[in-house]
Protein backbone atom coordinates (compact mmCIF):
# COMPACT_ATOMS: atom_id res chain seq x y z
CA UNK A 1 0.00 0.00 0.00
CA UNK A 2 3.17 2.39 0.80
CA UNK A 3 4.60 1.70 -2.19
CA UNK A 4 1.46 2.62 -4.66
CA UNK A 5 1.24 5.43 -2.55
CA UNK A 6 4.78 6.95 -3.21
CA UNK A 7 4.30 5.96 -6.82
CA UNK A 8 1.04 7.67 -7.02
CA UNK A 9 2.66 10.71 -5.11
CA UNK A 10 5.50 10.32 -7.35
CA UNK A 11 3.79 10.28 -11.17
CA UNK A 12 1.08 13.30 -10.04
CA UNK A 13 4.35 14.95 -9.12
CA UNK A 14 5.83 14.66 -12.67
CA UNK A 15 2.12 15.21 -14.11
CA UNK A 16 2.33 18.66 -11.59
CA UNK A 17 5.95 19.36 -13.08
CA UNK A 18 5.27 18.93 -16.77
CA UNK A 19 1.60 20.91 -16.52
CA UNK A 20 3.19 23.69 -15.40
CA UNK A 21 2.95 26.93 -17.06
CA UNK A 22 5.83 28.10 -15.61
CA UNK A 23 7.81 25.66 -17.12
CA UNK A 24 6.83 26.93 -20.54
CA UNK A 25 8.24 30.04 -19.68
CA UNK A 26 11.36 28.66 -18.50
CA UNK A 27 11.82 26.62 -21.93
CA UNK A 28 10.66 29.35 -24.11
CA UNK A 29 12.96 32.18 -22.58
CA UNK A 30 15.81 29.55 -22.32
CA UNK A 31 15.45 28.57 -26.15
CA UNK A 32 14.86 32.16 -26.83
CA UNK A 33 18.63 32.84 -25.55
CA UNK A 34 20.50 29.99 -26.99
CA UNK A 35 19.20 30.75 -30.25
CA UNK A 36 20.83 34.28 -29.71
CA UNK A 37 24.02 32.37 -28.63
CA UNK A 38 23.39 30.68 -32.68
CA UNK A 39 22.91 33.85 -33.96
CA UNK A 40 25.82 35.54 -32.80
CA UNK A 41 28.19 32.79 -32.85
CA UNK A 42 28.68 31.49 -36.49
CA UNK A 43 27.35 28.19 -36.96
CA UNK A 44 29.12 25.25 -38.93
CA UNK A 45 32.40 27.32 -39.94
CA UNK A 46 36.08 25.82 -40.39
CA UNK A 47 37.72 25.23 -36.99
CA UNK A 48 40.66 27.42 -37.93
CA UNK A 49 38.69 30.21 -38.42
CA UNK A 50 36.99 29.28 -34.35
CA UNK A 51 40.56 29.30 -32.57
CA UNK A 52 41.61 32.55 -34.76
CA UNK A 53 38.70 34.63 -33.24
CA UNK A 54 37.99 32.98 -30.20
CA UNK A 55 41.26 31.43 -29.07
CA UNK A 56 42.05 27.89 -28.15
CA UNK A 57 40.49 27.88 -24.81
CA UNK A 58 37.04 29.45 -26.00
CA UNK A 59 37.36 27.28 -29.18
CA UNK A 60 38.10 24.00 -26.38
CA UNK A 61 34.92 25.43 -24.23
CA UNK A 62 32.53 26.58 -27.26
CA UNK A 63 33.48 22.55 -28.75
CA UNK A 64 32.38 20.84 -25.85
CA UNK A 65 29.39 22.79 -24.80
CA UNK A 66 28.12 22.38 -28.98
CA UNK A 67 28.10 26.25 -29.33
CA UNK A 68 29.61 25.53 -33.36
CA UNK A 69 26.67 23.21 -34.37
CA UNK A 70 24.21 24.00 -31.17
CA UNK A 71 20.54 23.48 -32.89
CA UNK A 72 22.04 19.86 -33.21
CA UNK A 73 23.26 19.39 -29.84
CA UNK A 74 22.14 17.00 -27.31
CA UNK A 75 21.24 19.84 -24.79
CA UNK A 76 19.02 21.70 -27.44
CA UNK A 77 17.08 18.65 -28.73
CA UNK A 78 16.40 18.13 -24.73
CA UNK A 79 15.47 21.53 -24.54
CA UNK A 80 13.01 20.83 -27.35
CA UNK A 81 12.10 17.27 -26.13
CA UNK A 82 11.21 18.94 -23.08
CA UNK A 83 8.73 21.83 -24.46
CA UNK A 84 6.82 19.04 -26.37
CA UNK A 85 6.39 16.83 -23.69
CA UNK A 86 5.33 20.33 -21.28
CA UNK A 87 3.04 21.30 -23.89
CA UNK A 88 1.30 17.39 -24.67
CA UNK A 89 0.98 16.90 -20.89
CA UNK A 90 -0.81 20.09 -20.52
CA UNK A 91 -3.40 19.96 -23.20
CA UNK A 92 -4.12 16.52 -22.18
CA UNK A 93 -4.89 17.76 -18.53
CA UNK A 94 -7.32 20.95 -19.47
CA UNK A 95 -8.23 18.97 -22.66
CA UNK A 96 -10.81 16.59 -20.07
CA UNK A 97 -12.82 19.97 -19.05
CA UNK A 98 -12.96 21.12 -22.29
CA UNK A 99 -14.51 17.96 -23.59
CA UNK A 100 -17.36 18.52 -21.41
CA UNK A 101 -17.71 21.94 -22.30
CA UNK A 102 -18.10 20.70 -25.37
CA UNK A 103 -20.17 17.56 -25.61
CA UNK A 104 -21.95 17.72 -21.80
CA UNK A 105 -24.38 15.36 -20.52
CA UNK A 106 -26.90 17.72 -20.41
CA UNK A 107 -26.92 21.94 -21.64
CA UNK A 108 -28.64 24.09 -19.25
CA UNK A 109 -30.09 27.21 -20.50
CA UNK A 110 -30.68 30.25 -18.42
CA UNK A 111 -33.53 32.56 -19.80
CA UNK A 112 -32.13 35.97 -17.32
CA UNK A 113 -28.62 35.58 -18.61
CA UNK A 114 -29.92 36.37 -22.17
CA UNK A 115 -32.77 38.76 -21.31
CA UNK A 116 -29.99 41.04 -19.60
CA UNK A 117 -27.15 40.46 -22.16
CA UNK A 118 -25.68 43.95 -23.56
CA UNK A 119 -26.54 42.30 -27.44
CA UNK A 120 -30.49 42.11 -27.30
CA UNK A 121 -32.98 43.81 -29.22
CA UNK A 122 -36.50 44.00 -28.45
CA UNK A 123 -39.64 44.68 -30.29
CA UNK A 124 -43.49 45.21 -29.97
CA UNK A 125 -45.27 43.24 -32.95
CA UNK A 126 -49.15 43.23 -33.65
CA UNK A 127 -50.31 39.72 -32.93
CA UNK A 128 -50.09 36.30 -31.39
CA UNK A 129 -46.89 34.86 -30.36
CA UNK A 130 -48.38 31.92 -32.29
CA UNK A 131 -48.17 33.63 -35.29
CA UNK A 132 -44.36 34.11 -35.32
CA UNK A 133 -43.70 30.74 -34.15
CA UNK A 134 -43.02 29.11 -37.48
CA UNK A 135 -40.94 32.17 -39.26
CA UNK A 136 -38.85 32.09 -35.88
CA UNK A 137 -37.88 28.12 -35.72
CA UNK A 138 -37.79 28.54 -40.20
CA UNK A 139 -34.73 31.56 -39.00
CA UNK A 140 -32.95 29.59 -36.27
CA UNK A 141 -33.16 26.52 -38.60
CA UNK A 142 -31.29 28.29 -41.38
CA UNK A 143 -28.78 30.17 -39.23
CA UNK A 144 -28.14 27.09 -36.84
CA UNK A 145 -29.36 24.10 -38.73
CA UNK A 146 -31.82 23.70 -35.25
CA UNK A 147 -33.87 25.35 -32.84
CA UNK A 148 -34.89 23.84 -29.46
CA UNK A 149 -38.39 25.23 -28.40
CA UNK A 150 -39.69 25.78 -25.03
CA UNK A 151 -42.71 26.99 -23.55
CA UNK A 152 -43.37 29.89 -20.68
CA UNK A 153 -46.19 31.09 -19.08
CA UNK A 154 -46.89 33.98 -21.41
CA UNK A 155 -45.29 32.33 -24.61
CA UNK A 156 -42.47 30.63 -25.76
CA UNK A 157 -38.36 30.99 -26.81
CA UNK A 158 -36.27 29.47 -29.30
CA UNK A 159 -32.55 28.71 -28.27
CA UNK A 160 -30.11 27.52 -30.84
CA UNK A 161 -25.57 27.58 -30.92
CA UNK A 162 -23.58 26.76 -33.45
CA UNK A 163 -19.52 26.60 -33.02
CA UNK A 164 -18.91 24.96 -29.36
CA UNK A 165 -16.39 22.70 -30.79
CA UNK A 166 -14.29 26.28 -31.39
CA UNK A 167 -13.21 25.51 -28.11
CA UNK A 168 -10.59 23.02 -29.92
CA UNK A 169 -8.79 25.20 -31.95
CA UNK A 170 -6.05 25.75 -29.34
CA UNK A 171 -5.46 22.31 -28.88
CA UNK A 172 -5.05 21.96 -32.88
CA UNK A 173 -2.81 24.85 -32.85
CA UNK A 174 -0.76 22.93 -29.65
CA UNK A 175 -0.91 19.79 -31.69
CA UNK A 176 1.00 22.15 -34.91
CA UNK A 177 3.55 23.12 -32.24
CA UNK A 178 4.51 20.01 -31.40
CA UNK A 179 4.57 18.24 -34.88
CA UNK A 180 7.15 21.20 -35.67
CA UNK A 181 9.17 20.02 -32.71
CA UNK A 182 8.98 16.55 -33.66
CA UNK A 183 9.72 17.00 -37.16
CA UNK A 184 12.04 19.47 -36.19
CA UNK A 185 14.07 16.57 -33.98
CA UNK A 186 13.23 14.37 -36.96
CA UNK A 187 15.49 16.20 -39.81
CA UNK A 188 18.01 17.03 -36.69
CA UNK A 189 18.87 13.47 -35.16
CA UNK A 190 18.76 11.65 -38.73
CA UNK A 191 18.61 14.07 -41.07
CA UNK A 192 21.94 15.37 -42.90
CA UNK A 193 23.25 18.16 -44.96
CA UNK A 194 26.57 18.03 -46.91
CA UNK A 195 28.03 18.81 -49.98
CA UNK A 196 30.08 16.93 -52.49
CA UNK A 197 32.63 17.36 -55.91
CA UNK A 198 32.30 15.18 -58.66
CA UNK A 199 34.92 15.83 -61.72
CA UNK A 200 33.08 14.91 -65.28
CA UNK A 201 33.20 10.68 -65.15
CA UNK A 202 33.86 9.78 -61.81
CA UNK A 203 31.25 8.38 -59.15
CA UNK A 204 31.34 8.74 -55.32
CA UNK A 205 29.70 7.15 -52.44
CA UNK A 206 29.80 9.53 -50.07
CA UNK A 207 29.44 13.14 -49.08
CA UNK A 208 31.13 15.60 -46.44
CA UNK A 209 28.94 17.20 -44.05
CA UNK A 210 28.36 20.66 -43.39
CA UNK A 211 30.41 22.29 -40.64
CA UNK A 212 32.84 19.30 -39.85
CA UNK A 213 35.33 17.13 -41.43
CA UNK A 214 33.18 13.71 -41.25
CA UNK A 215 32.09 11.84 -44.36
CA UNK A 216 28.90 10.27 -44.57
CA UNK A 217 28.64 7.25 -46.60
CA UNK A 218 25.47 6.88 -49.03
CA UNK A 219 23.94 3.38 -49.70
CA UNK A 220 23.91 4.22 -53.05
CA UNK A 221 26.43 6.04 -55.91
CA UNK A 222 26.38 9.45 -57.48
CA UNK A 223 27.95 9.57 -61.07
CA UNK A 224 28.57 13.00 -62.60
CA UNK A 225 27.93 12.05 -66.70
CA UNK A 226 28.33 15.51 -68.45
CA UNK A 227 28.71 18.99 -66.94
CA UNK A 228 28.06 21.85 -68.81
CA UNK A 229 28.61 25.87 -68.91
CA UNK A 230 27.34 28.45 -70.33
CA UNK A 231 28.52 32.59 -69.91
CA UNK A 232 27.58 36.06 -70.50
CA UNK A 233 29.30 37.99 -72.92
CA UNK A 234 30.79 39.82 -69.27
CA UNK A 235 32.30 36.29 -68.45
CA UNK A 236 29.97 35.73 -65.81
CA UNK A 237 28.06 32.14 -65.65
CA UNK A 238 24.87 32.28 -66.92
CA UNK A 239 23.74 28.79 -66.26
CA UNK A 240 25.99 25.37 -65.66
CA UNK A 241 24.29 22.06 -65.89
CA UNK A 242 24.75 18.92 -64.26
CA UNK A 243 23.74 15.25 -65.82
CA UNK A 244 23.69 12.87 -62.86
CA UNK A 245 23.21 9.21 -62.57
CA UNK A 246 22.47 7.51 -59.32
CA UNK A 247 23.41 3.91 -59.23
CA UNK A 248 23.01 1.12 -56.85
CA UNK A 249 24.75 -2.04 -57.23
CA UNK A 250 26.47 -0.53 -60.29
CA UNK A 251 23.42 -0.79 -62.39
CA UNK A 252 21.50 2.58 -63.12
CA UNK A 253 18.53 3.81 -61.72
CA UNK A 254 17.74 7.22 -62.82
CA UNK A 255 19.88 9.59 -64.98
CA UNK A 256 18.75 13.31 -65.28
CA UNK A 257 19.79 16.90 -65.58
CA UNK A 258 19.71 19.18 -62.95
CA UNK A 259 20.25 23.45 -62.87
CA UNK A 260 20.12 25.69 -59.74
CA UNK A 261 16.70 25.80 -57.93
CA UNK A 262 15.83 22.34 -60.00
CA UNK A 263 17.42 19.57 -58.29
CA UNK A 264 16.95 15.71 -58.40
CA UNK A 265 15.53 13.91 -55.51
CA UNK A 266 15.88 10.77 -54.90
CA UNK A 267 14.59 8.29 -51.40
CA UNK A 268 13.77 11.87 -50.28
CA UNK A 269 17.50 13.01 -50.35
CA UNK A 270 18.17 16.54 -52.56
CA UNK A 271 20.86 16.75 -54.87
CA UNK A 272 21.09 20.40 -55.90
CA UNK A 273 23.25 22.07 -58.49
CA UNK A 274 25.45 24.84 -55.99
CA UNK A 275 28.85 25.42 -57.52
CA UNK A 276 31.75 24.16 -59.96
CA UNK A 277 35.40 24.25 -60.04
CA UNK A 278 38.29 22.87 -62.31
CA UNK A 279 39.96 20.13 -61.40
CA UNK A 280 42.72 18.05 -62.35
CA UNK A 281 42.33 16.14 -65.82
CA UNK A 282 44.67 12.87 -66.77
CA UNK A 283 47.62 14.37 -64.87
CA UNK A 284 49.99 16.94 -63.25
CA UNK A 285 53.71 18.04 -64.62
CA UNK A 286 55.47 18.67 -61.25
CA UNK A 287 59.14 20.85 -61.32
CA UNK A 288 61.93 19.21 -59.13
CA UNK A 289 64.39 21.91 -58.54
CA UNK A 290 67.90 21.00 -56.72
CA UNK A 291 69.26 23.74 -54.97
CA UNK A 292 72.32 22.92 -54.90
CA UNK A 293 73.23 22.53 -58.75
CA UNK A 294 70.10 24.40 -59.68
CA UNK A 295 69.02 21.95 -62.52
CA UNK A 296 64.98 21.64 -63.17
CA UNK A 297 63.59 18.39 -63.42
CA UNK A 298 60.02 17.83 -64.74
CA UNK A 299 58.16 14.72 -64.48
CA UNK A 300 54.44 13.73 -65.32
CA UNK A 301 52.57 12.23 -62.13
CA UNK A 302 49.20 11.66 -61.23
CA UNK A 303 47.27 10.96 -57.59
CA UNK A 304 49.51 8.02 -55.94
CA UNK A 305 52.41 7.43 -58.01
CA UNK A 306 55.80 8.03 -56.64
CA UNK A 307 58.71 9.40 -58.66
CA UNK A 308 62.09 8.82 -58.24
CA UNK A 309 63.99 12.19 -58.39
CA UNK A 310 67.32 12.49 -59.55
CA UNK A 311 70.54 13.36 -58.31
CA UNK A 312 69.57 10.80 -55.72
CA UNK A 313 67.35 13.10 -53.76
CA UNK A 314 64.70 10.94 -53.20
CA UNK A 315 60.90 9.99 -54.01
CA UNK A 316 57.99 12.07 -54.18
CA UNK A 317 54.09 10.49 -54.17
CA UNK A 318 51.47 12.74 -54.68
CA UNK A 319 48.78 11.53 -52.10
CA UNK A 320 46.22 14.32 -52.40
CA UNK A 321 44.04 17.08 -53.87
CA UNK A 322 41.96 19.71 -52.26
CA UNK A 323 40.10 22.58 -52.89
CA UNK A 324 39.73 25.18 -50.96
CA UNK A 325 42.69 23.82 -48.79
CA UNK A 326 43.20 25.58 -45.77
CA UNK A 327 46.88 26.39 -44.53
CA UNK A 328 47.53 27.70 -41.35
CA UNK A 329 43.82 29.19 -41.15
CA UNK A 330 44.39 30.69 -44.29
CA UNK A 331 42.57 29.41 -47.95
CA UNK A 332 44.90 29.28 -50.29
CA UNK A 333 42.86 27.85 -52.97
CA UNK A 334 43.25 24.59 -55.04
CA UNK A 335 46.27 22.72 -53.94
CA UNK A 336 48.08 19.39 -54.35
CA UNK A 337 49.35 17.28 -51.16
CA UNK A 338 52.02 15.38 -51.77
CA UNK A 339 55.39 13.60 -49.80
CA UNK A 340 59.37 13.83 -50.17
CA UNK A 341 60.97 11.00 -49.21
CA UNK A 342 64.82 12.35 -49.30
CA UNK A 343 68.01 10.00 -49.59
CA UNK A 344 68.60 10.16 -45.41
CA UNK A 345 66.08 11.55 -43.07
CA UNK A 346 62.03 10.97 -42.76
CA UNK A 347 59.33 11.93 -45.09
CA UNK A 348 57.87 15.78 -45.46
CA UNK A 349 54.53 16.86 -46.27
CA UNK A 350 54.47 19.42 -49.01
CA UNK A 351 51.35 21.54 -50.24
CA UNK A 352 51.80 22.36 -53.38
CA UNK A 353 48.98 25.61 -54.47
CA UNK A 354 47.88 26.07 -57.74
CA UNK A 355 47.80 29.60 -58.14
CA UNK A 356 50.93 29.86 -55.92
CA UNK A 357 54.24 28.09 -58.10
CA UNK A 358 56.91 29.50 -55.89
CA UNK A 359 54.61 28.37 -52.45
CA UNK A 360 57.29 25.51 -51.59
CA UNK A 361 60.40 28.11 -51.90
CA UNK A 362 59.57 29.00 -48.20
CA UNK A 363 60.67 25.14 -47.23
CA UNK A 364 64.34 24.45 -46.32
CA UNK A 365 65.79 21.89 -48.04
CA UNK A 366 67.86 20.18 -50.92
CA UNK A 367 65.02 20.87 -52.95
CA UNK A 368 62.11 23.02 -54.77
CA UNK A 369 58.34 21.50 -55.84
CA UNK A 370 55.62 23.08 -57.88
CA UNK A 371 53.39 22.32 -60.36
CA UNK A 372 54.54 23.45 -63.88
CA UNK A 373 51.17 22.41 -66.14
CA UNK A 374 47.88 21.04 -65.33
CA UNK A 375 45.37 19.28 -67.33
CA UNK A 376 41.99 20.48 -65.76
CA UNK A 377 38.61 19.56 -66.05
CA UNK A 378 34.94 20.55 -64.79
CA UNK A 379 33.87 19.36 -61.85
CA UNK A 380 30.42 19.82 -60.36
CA UNK A 381 29.58 21.03 -56.92
CA UNK A 382 26.00 19.84 -55.36
CA UNK A 383 24.67 20.33 -52.11
CA UNK A 384 23.00 17.27 -50.28
CA UNK A 385 19.99 16.98 -48.10
CA UNK A 386 18.11 14.84 -46.54
CA UNK A 387 15.55 15.52 -43.74
CA UNK A 388 13.13 12.50 -42.90
CA UNK A 389 10.87 14.87 -40.88
CA UNK A 390 10.11 17.15 -43.34
CA UNK A 391 6.28 16.09 -44.12
CA UNK A 392 5.82 16.16 -40.06
CA UNK A 393 6.89 19.98 -40.18
CA UNK A 394 5.09 20.83 -43.29
CA UNK A 395 1.83 19.18 -41.82
CA UNK A 396 2.92 21.38 -38.17
CA UNK A 397 2.56 24.41 -40.70
CA UNK A 398 -0.74 23.11 -42.20
CA UNK A 399 -2.50 22.61 -38.68
CA UNK A 400 -1.47 25.93 -37.47
CA UNK A 401 -2.99 27.37 -40.00
CA UNK A 402 -6.10 25.50 -39.66
CA UNK A 403 -5.96 26.11 -35.79
CA UNK A 404 -5.58 29.73 -36.05
CA UNK A 405 -8.60 30.16 -38.22
CA UNK A 406 -10.87 28.57 -36.20
CA UNK A 407 -9.60 30.43 -33.05
CA UNK A 408 -9.03 33.79 -34.25
CA UNK A 409 -11.86 33.75 -37.05
CA UNK A 410 -14.38 31.03 -35.61
CA UNK A 411 -16.22 31.01 -32.01
CA UNK A 412 -18.85 29.63 -29.50
CA UNK A 413 -22.24 31.80 -30.56
CA UNK A 414 -25.69 31.64 -29.02
CA UNK A 415 -29.01 32.90 -29.92
CA UNK A 416 -31.74 33.04 -27.92
CA UNK A 417 -35.57 34.71 -29.18
CA UNK A 418 -38.39 34.95 -26.82
CA UNK A 419 -41.75 35.72 -27.78
CA UNK A 420 -44.22 36.27 -25.38
CA UNK A 421 -48.20 38.24 -25.51
CA UNK A 422 -48.07 41.90 -23.47
CA UNK A 423 -50.78 44.06 -23.75
CA UNK A 424 -52.00 42.64 -26.37
CA UNK A 425 -49.20 42.59 -28.25
CA UNK A 426 -46.10 40.91 -28.75
CA UNK A 427 -43.15 41.41 -27.09
CA UNK A 428 -39.90 40.05 -29.24
CA UNK A 429 -36.45 39.59 -27.58
CA UNK A 430 -33.81 38.57 -29.53
CA UNK A 431 -30.49 38.05 -27.89
CA UNK A 432 -27.10 36.75 -28.69
CA UNK A 433 -23.98 35.65 -25.87
CA UNK A 434 -20.70 35.08 -27.23
CA UNK A 435 -17.06 35.47 -25.23
CA UNK A 436 -15.45 36.37 -28.59
CA UNK A 437 -16.25 38.68 -31.74
CA UNK A 438 -19.10 41.00 -30.37
CA UNK A 439 -19.61 42.98 -32.99
CA UNK A 440 -20.25 39.96 -35.11
CA UNK A 441 -22.52 38.54 -32.35
CA UNK A 442 -24.41 41.82 -32.30
CA UNK A 443 -24.81 42.33 -36.36
CA UNK A 444 -26.48 38.51 -36.19
CA UNK A 445 -29.17 39.84 -33.60
CA UNK A 446 -29.81 42.88 -35.97
CA UNK A 447 -30.77 40.45 -38.95
CA UNK A 448 -32.46 37.95 -37.00
CA UNK A 449 -35.00 41.02 -35.46
CA UNK A 450 -35.40 42.83 -39.08
CA UNK A 451 -35.84 39.27 -40.53
CA UNK A 452 -38.50 38.72 -37.86
CA UNK A 453 -40.05 42.20 -38.54
CA UNK A 454 -40.69 41.71 -42.88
Amino acid sequence: MSDSRQSAGFSGALTSFFSSVRLTVVLLLTLAVTSIIGTVIPQNQNPSLYVMNYGEFLYRLFSVLDFFDMYHSWWFQLLLILLAVNIVVCSIERLSKTWKIIFPDRVTIRPERFRQASERLEARLPGEPEGYRDKIQNLMSKNFGTGTLYSTDSGYYVWAEKGRWTRLGVYVVHLSVVCLLIGGLIGSIWGFDGYVNIPEGDTVNAIQLSGNNKKHALDFEIRCDKFNIQFYDTGVPSEYRSTLTILQNDKPVITRDIIVNDPLQFNGINFYQSSYSQVPGTGVVLSFVSKATGMEYLEKAVVGQTLSIPEGLGTFTLTDFGMGFQFRGHDIGDAFVGAWKPATGEPVEIVLPVKFPSFDKMRKGDITISIAEMQTRYATGLQITYDPGVWIVYSGFLLMIIGCIITFFMFHQQIYIEAGIEKNQTAIIVSGVSKKNRLGIENRVQRLMNAINK
